[in-house]
């Protein structure tokens, strides 16, 4: 990645923040980030009910599954800090920024479909390749959840080593 100074805030529209992950179909929902420094970022995501687990979760009242939020909030935490924190964008474009921990969420409210959800996220780094991921959700103004989430960068062979690929 590129050394050259940043300049906060800055925005990264879905096909920005789809240029830093590497998800895609219905697991990527991110639809706007706003990087305000090295660690804190915004953003939003929306599943819409095309999305085939949404259908069956559940028939006849489309809620977002609990899970999805803990997904989106790791996705935009993870693509703020490439984007935005000056250390990681020094570190081997081979590694890859996995998911490993959920140290504690709360769910406040269900998340109806095709609505906005916004993401206010503080990360801290813990190590050299792991990072703390505070956020809270909200929609239409209302605290839906609150996540404090463990992500940890590792090279792209160790991972596919681990599921036998």
């Amino acid at each position: 990645m590129s050394e050259a100074p940043l300049a906060y805030p800055f925005v990264l529209d879905r096909a920005g923040i789809e240029g830093l992950l590497p998800h895609r179909g219905d697991i990527f929902v991110c639809q706007q980030l706003t990087i305000e420094g090295p660690h804190d970022f915004r953003g939003a995501a929306r599943w819409p009910l095309s999305n085939s687990i949404i259908q069956g979760h559940f028939p006849g009242l489309p809620v977002v599954p609990g899970v999805f939020l803990i997904e989106a909030a790791a996705q935009l935490a993870g693509a703020g800090l490439l984007a935005g924190d000056p250390y990681l964008r020094t570190l081997d474009d081979d590694l890859i920024g996995v998911l490993a921990g959920v140290r504690k969420t709360s769910f406040r409210r269900p998340v109806e479909v095709d609505r906005d959800v916004d993401f206010v996220i503080h990360c801290r780094q813990m190590a050299a390749l792991a990072v703390q991921v505070n956020a809270r959700a909200t929609t239409g103004g209302v605290e839906v959840a609150e996540l404090d989430l463990l992500m940890a960068y590792t090279p792209r062979q160790q991972l596919l080593a681990a599921i036998g690929a």
